[in-house]
């Protein structure tokens, strides 16, 4: 089969870690290919090597046939191949149609005759933005697709896509895939990344699976059983996360009254029990997101009082929740959850560090058992505490960032799409230790996009247009939450 692009027998090492052992991959013009994996079997490192970022120690990449140019020359690769990655690369600051031009615009810049050039590749690929917008105004969905736009602009007929729905809700998700197959009729070939299988098996025509830096198998999606694949990803079979049955305590340790913030939510109530695990559902725009992070401190309400512990933290002040014994879960790992070039043990005891030595002094040692103690119970592989999170796969880098929510076994806590962007195993981790907290008497709101996850709650508030429509308790169908949450039923 004559391939559009070709992975052979690559090899990539760094330092004693070998990331690829002759992996490779091969994809057919016009298709969409997935490359599945758990975090660390060398998808990353991959993507790398495909578009030019990273040089493989053994092996060779072709483009048609023909192989890949130097390293240097950035203007070839960005011709054969282009990323959107899971990590937004659009500048906030910069308007969109500066972002789709950036170092394209020569030494003048002619400010009408980019707009213009602007307007007319946005209509070419159906984005519905203004090119004079401000990029940090735009919403997930439309950034992602300016990167589209602007990786097509170069003329690359390859795309990779790195987790692309990992923050985009279901409506969204559609259109991604309703631009993604008008993309492939017009001759585009895609490799698609992601942890959410059922998406492989909406949008590709064959899929491939890496598993500890090798390249296991690579099969027609159409004739691969689910739970073959689940298998070939993790070396077994592995079930769907059992969630436990516990029980709920009377103490109340999260409540708001009247909450309200413009634009985000409005009038709402919430009452969270030691013990209870209370899920956040809706869509983008219900306002889910603004209310946990009004509930973590993250945000300050218009009108309304949070209440944690049977204290009422100044909002808006996020040391005063976490005195107050919340801990907190962003929901963006990369930009609020961890500094990438701290170690694992820094990550996890940010909020002890007072408690880790004396005269404002950290003890390494105490901050190194410390690390060690969080590795040994979420099970984060990792070279040691001393080893820099940058360095992680996404599936460990959250357990970092869980571990330090859980440092100073905190009463309440909110929880925001813990599995986003890991695999299998790391999924079933995350929602153990979620479960654990609750078991141990913490009060938690989980805020999920992911159905599986909100299956471990107690009960789900699901959010509509700002407002908190329903309260389902535990035993709801997909077909029940989904259509709350998309207002054909309250």
């Amino acid at each position: 089969m004559k391939f559009h692009v070709e992975a052979r027998n690559i090899t990539k090492r760094f330092g004693p870690t070998t990331a690829l052992n002759h992996a490779g991959i091969g994809i057919a013009p016009g298709e969409t290919h997935a490359l599945v994996g758990r975090n660390g079997a060398g998808k990353s490192t991959l993507v790398s090597i495909l578009t030019g970022l990273q040089r493989p120690d053994e092996g060779e990449v072709l483009f048609a046939g023909e192989p890949a140019p130097a390293l240097t020359d950035r203007d070839a690769w960005r011709r054969r191949v282009a990323c959107v990655y899971q990590k937004s690369t659009i500048i906030p600051a910069l308007s969109v149609a500066e972002n789709l031009f950036l170092n394209r615009q020569g030494r003048y810049v002619k400010w009408g005759e980019l707009r213009a050039r602007a307007r007319e590749l946005l209509a070419t690929y159906e984005v519905d933005v203004d090119a004079e917008a401000l990029a940090g105004d735009l919403g997930v969905e439309q950034r992602q697709l300016l990167e589209i736009a602007r990786a097509l602009s170069f003329g690359a007929t390859f795309i990779i896509l790195d987790e692309p729905t990992a923050r985009l809700d279901g409506p969204a998700i559609e259109r991604l895939f309703t631009r993604m197959r008008t993309l492939r009729e017009q001759g585009v070939t895609m490799m698609y990344i992601s942890h959410h299988l059922d998406e492989v098996y909406e949008i590709c025509q064959s899929v491939t699976v890496f598993r500890d830096a090798r390249h296991v198998m690579t099969r027609p999606v159409a004739d691969l059983p689910h739970d073959e694949l689940v298998s070939a990803m993790t070396g077994e079979a592995t079930a769907a996360y059992q969630a436990r049955t516990r029980a709920v305590g009377e103490k109340l340790v999260l409540e708001a009254d009247g909450l309200s913030l413009r634009g985000r939510y409005a009038d709402v109530d919430l009452r969270v029990r030691a013990g209870e695990v209370v899920g956040l559902a809706g869509s983008a725009s219900s306002g889910k997101i603004g209310l946990a992070e009004t509930l973590a401190g993250l945000r300050r309400a218009d009108a309304g009082t949070v209440t944690v512990n049977g204290v009422r933290p100044r909002q808006g002040d996020v040391p005063a929740f976490l005195e107050a014994g919340l801990g907190f879960v962003p929901e963006d790992r990369h930009h609020e959850g961890f500094v990438p070039m701290l170690s694992v043990g820094e990550n996890g005891t940010m909020p002890i560090m007072r408690m880790l030595g004396r005269f404002g002094l950290v003890s390494p040692g105490r901050r190194r058992t410390r690390g060690e103690q969080m590795i040994t119970e979420l099970d984060i592989k990792t070279d040691g505490p001393d080893q820099p999170v940058a360095d992680l796969s996404g599936g460990n880098a959250q357990k970092v960032v869980f571990a330090r929510a859980m440092v100073n076994d905190p009463s309440a806590l909110v929880v925001m799409n813990p599995t986003a962007g890991v695999d299998v195993k790391s999924k079933q981790a995350l929602l153990g230790a979620v479960e654990d907290a609750a078991e141990r008497g913490a009060g938690v709101v989980l805020v999920s996009d992911e159905l599986d996850d909100l299956r471990i709650c107690d009960r789900v508030l699901v959010m509509f247009h700002g407002r908190v429509v329903k309260d389902v308790p535990r035993g709801w169908t997909d077909h029940e939450l989904v259509a709350v949450m998309e207002g054909i039923e309250e």
